[in-house]
């Protein structure tokens, strides 16, 4: 029998064959606590109603479970051992109507996958939620595991009778007893829904409740019971005033833009411990990262972070789960919109109005970098089953997707593109679509060529660059400003561009970088001529692009490069500004800036950088450069001068500002030197202050992992500051910092508890993982090479693919930035094409991150013979 991998044509024989009626899902997780309970299991009893095309023919149920107790099929009692492999269980002689009752022992799970238990080390109190994107509902109950069989969902949960549970459904009446100490509860039938978006939620839960209403244009009220949920140790921390505010603007603008009230009754907001995700759009209960409960003070980007993902959820209500995609082709479909639509909702909705500039700068980098990789895709992707869907949540499907559409917003216009979603809920409501379908709506709106910009944008990969070329007369005034269009050899396409184009100069007194002149052309081919911009004064510089309105790498002529690295922290706008800085950040990536230009633009201007967002993104950016970008010989000088350049903006910082907290933290980063280290130190003691500084639990657990990371701080230190601080958090910041601290037995230490024994979590193997691979500790590490390529086969073949995915990203050697470690990424992919075909992807990634990372440092090297 096949394994748990599930293929297209798989699920596409399926779906002809059978349409699903109902689902009962009755799941018993008293194991979950109690001494003497194997907290191993739990029983899930699942009862199936579907129908058949063709009476007499088989097919199978989906099911990942160690377990099978019993197994019916109209009736007729079939042998588990017989039937069920371990992932599927074989269903022949089906009738035209037909009853599949399971009776199975599933696993909790410690990987974030399916039913996840966590134990709190603070109280002992036990948490359970679900996770199941793209396939592991079958973790929890039978099922038939594809997006496009729909069906509506009855839950039952038995649990301890003090505890919060809940589900997609509301509570149907009062939980009923269920032995001593027990009950069960019971949620009304949903509407049809996927699979993958069904959800639990149980546990002693904080609960904070509130309430939407909304007056629909038929005088009908809309009414929704609205809930957010956190651990009773976050309580003390948890600013649900603020997250419903949130929910609330955003229930407002949707309503106000779709036409379509929200059809799922209740809609709880669930924050949960040690998830994978940044959160899930099960309907009617959303899971997020307790991380977005803050238990320190955070900058304003933190808020705008947290703010964008609840939109983004709440965007897939629509686009998701009240329309979903066939099949994991058109990912896109809901993904690309979320992402679009929760910036696009932020700005209009809520107080982070500055969003679009979050996106150019964050979202927009994630995107360069995965469209840039061996593995890129067009957004409509080819994905031939479930591992290879598990890989497309990535930077394509989800932040050039979100470009796409927004360049789409330019092309076709808002309120054609807003009525295009509104005809798409309508006319496939409960549904499932395909790009087609989204296609067939948006021409209607907009009057134009979709197929032809699809063909362009949806269905091609690779992402272009645009150059300026201008040329002057006597007077000093644009004669023919073109701009020309490029793509790789790998990814020929070029595309239809909607830019904006701006001349700006220094005027006034501070000599503000402005914009006097710009314009809107229409880019096409290799070389379009900018018309409008023809006997306009010389520019200082010139951005093509201006505005963010499409989807490409931007490139500067030789006098604006020259600008910005005499003014750029003069560019007035922030949105100007970071375009400017993400694209010099794109010349670095692609080895044409020297690493050291970017770190010493980083060093004279990002300390007036107004946007506490783009601040934070080119602390990361710089220390990137400087760990894998920059020459080798370079390193340690670059690195001294960055750190005493971020302890100098430390200083100078508005004091208690979230400028000062992102100095502090970037300080800790990079401190290496007897004198930074005794800083942090006093910081953490007492003995050493800086004005308005709050040095809170989680900036001592930085201070702390910097000086671990340094060999100045030991076990003892670190054990001290977990008595302090005895929660999850402080958990997994101490399992990160004891596996930082720089010592041979320790690094082995780690390695073994990652790749060798299944005893962490999924979150703790992220901390040990995150300790283990310090840049300051190349020699350490330098034997893990080897292994790395030599255990993970074995890891990907026996651990659950998101542990094993964390294990394969996390350790690749790309520390080991030589020729020896790409060459030996090339052997491994030479001696395995077998391998399976996300594993081969995840190496070539990393392997292409560092042959980036080489040709980078290469470029940084010249600068010096220059």
């Amino acid at each position: 029998m096949p394994g748990e991998n599930l293929t297209r044509e798989e699920a596409r024989e399926r779906a002809r064959l059978l349409t699903v009626d109902a689902y009962e899902v009755a799941l018993d997780l008293r194991s979950a606590v109690g001494a003497g309970q194997d907290h191993r299991t739990f029983r899930s009893v699942t009862t199936v109603r579907f129908r058949c095309t063709e009476p007499g023919a088989a097919t199978f149920a989906d099911l990942l479970a160690p377990a099978v107790t019993a197994v019916t099929l109209n009736g007729r009692t079939l042998d588990p051992a017989a039937v069920f492999d371990g992932a599927r269980i074989a269903l022949d002689g089906l009738a035209a109507e037909n009853v599949l009752v399971v009776d199975a022992q599933c696993a909790y799970s410690r990987t974030g996958e399916g039913l996840h238990r966590f134990e709190d080390p603070e109280d002992g109190e036990v948490y359970l939620y679900t996770q199941y994107e793209p396939a592991d509902a079958r973790r929890v109950f039978a099922n038939f595991e594809q997006p496009d069989l729909k069906a509506p969902f009855s839950l039952a949960v038995t649990a301890p009778a003090g505890w919060t549970v809940l589900g997609n459904g509301e509570q149907a009446g009062e939980p009923e007893p269920a032995g001593p100490g027990a009950a069960t509860w019971r949620f009304t039938k949903t509407l049809p829904i996927s699979t993958y978006i069904t959800a639990v939620v149980a546990g002693p839960y904080h609960v904070v409740r509130d309430h939407y209403s909304r007056k629909l244009p038929d005088g009908t009220a809309l009414e929704i019971p609205l809930a957010a949920l956190c651990r009773k140790g976050l309580a003390r921390h948890f600013d649900a005033d603020d997250i419903f505010t949130v929910t609330k603007q955003g229930l407002d603008f949707f309503h106000d833009n779709f036409d379509y009230p929200y059809p799922f009754g209740k809609y709880d907001q669930a924050f949960v411990p040690e998830y994978n995700l940044g959160a899930m759009e099960n309907p009617g209960l959303v899971t997020f990262r307790e991380e977005f409960v803050f238990r320190g003070k955070v900058t304003r980007t933190a808020y705008e972070g947290r703010a964008n993902v609840i939109l983004h959820e709440m965007a897939h209500m629509w686009f998701g789960d009240l329309v979903t995609m066939e099949w994991w082709d058109d990912l896109w479909l809901k993904e690309s919109f979320a992402d679009f639509m929760g910036t696009f909702s932020m700005v209009e909705a809520t107080r982070f109005t500055n969003g679009w500039i979050t996106f150019a700068n964050r979202r927009k980098a994630w995107a360069y970098r995965a469209d840039q990789l061996p593995s890129t895709h067009p957004v409509t992707a080819d994905i031939h089953d479930l591992e290879e869907a598990k890989l497309n949540f990535d930077g394509i499907t989800y932040a050039k997707g979100a470009s796409v559409l927004k360049q789409l917003v330019a092309y076709a216009g808002r309120e054609a593109f807003l009525e295009g979603a509104r005809r798409y809920f309508k006319r496939h409501a409960f549904g499932n679509t395909r790009l087609s379908h989204l296609l067939e709506v948006l021409e209607e709106t907009s009057g134009r060529d979709m197929a032809a910009w699809a063909r362009s944008w949806l269905q091609t990969a690779g992402v272009n660059s645009l150059t300026p070329l201008a040329t002057y007369d006597a007077a000093d005034r644009i004669t023919e400003l073109a701009i020309v269009q490029e793509a790789s050899p790998e990814h020929p396409e070029l595309r239809p561009h909607r830019v904006a184009v701006g001349l700006y100069r220094r005027e006034g007194a501070d000599g503000a970088l402005v914009r006097y002149a710009g314009t809107e052309v229409d880019v096409a081919g290799p070389r379009t001529v900018v018309t409008g911009l023809a006997g306009a004064e010389r520019p200082e510089l010139i951005l093509v692009n201006d505005e963010d309105l499409t989807y490409c790498k931007v490139r500067f002529d030789e006098g604006s490069l020259d600008t910005l690295r005499a003014h750029l922290g003069d560019i007035a706008d922030p949105l100007a500004r970071a375009l400017c800085w993400s694209a010099l950040w794109n010349l670095t990536r692609d080895g044409l800036m020297p690493a050291r230009d970017f770190v010493g633009l980083v060093e004279r201007f990002a300390g007036a950088e107004t946007e506490v967002g783009v601040l934070q993104m080119l602390q990361a950016w710089a220390r990137s450069a400087l760990v894998h970008y920059a020459a080798p010989a370079w390193r340690e000088q670059g690195g001294r001068e960055l750190a005493e350049g971020a302890l100098r903006e430390l200083r100078r910082a508005e004091p208690g500002s979230g400028h000062q907290l992102a100095w502090a933290r970037f300080f800790a980063q990079l401190a290496a030197d007897a004198s930074h280290l005794q800083l942090l130190r006093g910081l953490l003691d007492g003995s050493a202050q800086i004005d308005g500084l709050e040095v809170d639990q989680e900036l001592r657990w930085a201070f702390l992992a910097a000086l671990a990371g340094q060999g100045a701080a030991d076990e003892a230190a670190v054990a001290a500051e977990l008595a302090r601080d005895n929660t999850a958090s402080g958990e997994r910041h101490s399992v990160r910092c004891l596996a930082s601290r720089p010592s041979a037995a320790v690094k082995e230490e780690a390695w073994e508890a990652v790749t060798g024994s299944d005893k962490l979590s999924n979150a703790l193997a992220e901390a040990t993982i995150a300790g283990f691979d310090q840049p300051g500790q190349r020699g350490l590490l330098a034997p893990y090479a080897e292994r790395y390529f030599a255990a993970i086969e074995g890891i990907w073949r026996e651990r659950s693919i998101e542990y094993a995915m964390a294990v394969v990203r996390g350790l690749f050697p790309a520390l080991q930035d030589d020729r020896r470690t790409l060459d030996a990424a090339d052997a491994w992919l030479a001696a395995h094409e077998g391998a399976p075909a996300a594993l081969r992807r995840l190496v070539l990634e990393a392997r292409d991150d560092l042959a980036r990372a080489l040709r980078a440092q290469e470029c940084d090297g010249g600068a010096v013979a220059e």
